[in-house]
């Protein structure tokens, strides 16, 4: 076991807007990792915490300091083993757990790790949350580690969980559908092992044993050249649907039976008319970067949208304060009432399936109507030095030519036919960009490449 040094603890510049994450052993090691064991503990007068980790090789050392540090606190640890991000989110809540921790990085490269951490019924914890009361424990703390064992126990709650996801899905409706499924080496595999039994699909398996060392590129389908290889295996043994998860797998994309990948977008209206059918009347949390098809479905449906700030703690706390039945982010976030107010990455392509077998329609067609209606950019993210001065100066050139101005997260400017969100990342020096029309596609075009032109001549 590690023994803290200063140049090992530093600022602790592994602190993020939303999660703790960092480069190994610089930036995030076991001294640090145990110095959070402990802080996490007196923050949350904690009694047990859960923790959970991913395939990445430094995720089992960090795990041990974590629960010296936990134990040393005076809490009990339960270790629930490789898991995903929302097996952890689940075991806080099915335990009754006081706070919970998953150690990943997700799409990180591999040399670099991380840690969720939850309060009690998995509430997030962020920097305006908490996240920075337990920085500042962290780095305050002068207890040392003990030769003490800690007070670890191990506990299996897949099954439990495994029924849990499958209860948003009636299985009985489900059709026989050839499903690709790419985990992308991280830890999907084994859960979609166990699903496996319980469904009437055929799954045809890429990238499917964890491995941290991601031997076939880190798992991010967000990247266009990481979806041709879901894509083209679609193709190639005519599945029906295709799904690819990222490394914790509380994100999902997805590939209709052309292999053509499917914006998320376009999903959350989908999923959302299923569980308004459920509770009619209720609210659809949604984030504000691309928004028309949303509101448009949402309300159609009898519901009623309401947008938050991007990101999982902003929307989490809004699904809560408006006790929403949904949620959707269009980086492929999905998160449910009946989950713990959490996000899955499991349960939306169930939910998806489940359309597809009830409609007997192919998600191609499930989804053209709107693609055309509403299409968009896609994310375009462009690195930039000053991206607040930027922004700034965005704003002084549109916001006297549009219908309104929105600055919940980074600036929306709608115009009659078209709209765009330009927003800075939390984590990098990048904005982006999400462009949408109304059914113009030519107008999209030259929208996207007006603001990317007046981008680079704004940068000099």
């Amino acid at each position: 076991m590690p023994t803290q040094t200063p140049d090992q603890i530093g600022e602790l510049v592994c602190f993020k807007a939303y999660d703790v994450r960092g480069k190994i052993p610089s930036e995030l090691n076991e001294s640090i990792a145990f110095l959070i064991g402990l802080a996490v503990t007196e923050y949350l007068q904690a009694s047990t915490i859960v923790i959970g980790y991913d395939v990445r090789h430094s995720s089992t050392e960090l795990v041990e300091s974590l629960s010296h540090g936990i134990s040393q606190g005076g809490a009990e640890v339960v270790n629930i083993g490789l898991c995903g991000t929302e097996e952890v989110y689940f075991a806080t809540n099915f335990i009754g757990s006081d706070g919970g921790i998953m150690v990943t990085a997700s799409h990180n490269p591999a040399d670099y790790n991380g840690m969720k951490i939850v309060g009690h019924e998995a509430r997030p914890i962020s920097m305006d949350s908490g996240l920075q009361e337990i920085k500042i424990l962290a780095q305050k703390s002068t207890i040392k580690l003990s030769d003490d064992s800690p007070s670890v126990t191990q506990k299996n709650i897949r099954p439990d969980y495994i029924k849990k996801i499958l209860s948003f899905v009636d299985v009985e409706q489900l059709r026989p559908l050839k499903v690709v499924v790419n985990a992308g080496n991280g830890c999907a595999g084994p859960a979609v092992d166990l699903i496996e039994e319980l469904l009437p699909f055929e799954f045809v398996k890429l990238n499917h044993e964890p491995d941290g060392t991601f031997p076939n590129g880190i798992p991010n389908p967000l990247l266009t050249e990481n979806r041709t290889v879901t894509s083209d295996a679609v193709v190639e043994v005519g599945a029906d649907l295709g799904v690819a998860w990222d490394g914790d797998f509380d994100r999902c994309f997805f590939f209709d039976e052309n292999g053509q990948f499917i914006d998320n977008y376009y999903l959350i209206g989908m999923i959302s008319k299923v569980l308004l059918e459920q509770e009619k009347g209720s609210n659809i949390i949604h984030d504000p970067r691309l928004i028309w098809n949303t509101r448009e479905e949402v309300q159609n449906y009898g519901g009623h949208p309401i947008q938050s700030k991007a990101g999982h703690s902003f929307i989490k706390e809004k699904m809560r304060e408006h006790t929403a039945i949904y949620g959707g982010e269009m980086s492929g976030h999905h998160y449910f009432k009946d989950f713990y107010f959490s996000d899955s990455g499991m349960i939306p392509w169930l939910l998806v399936a489940e359309i597809m077998s009830k409609t007997n329609q192919p998600l191609s067609e499930l989804v053209s109507k709107r693609m055309q209606q509403y299409p968009i950019s896609g994310e375009i993210n462009i690195e930039i030095h000053r991206p607040e001065k930027l922004l700034e100066e965005i704003k002084n050139r549109y916001q006297n030519q549009s219908v309104s101005v929105d600055d919940i997260d980074g600036y929306s400017f709608d115009f009659e036919s078209w709209r765009f969100n330009l927003r800075m990342s939390n984590t990098e020096p990048l904005v982006r960009l999400n462009v949408e029309t109304k059914g113009d596609k030519k107008l999209l075009s030259t929208k996207t490449d007006e603001i990317l032109d007046l981008i680079a001549t704004l940068q000099g």
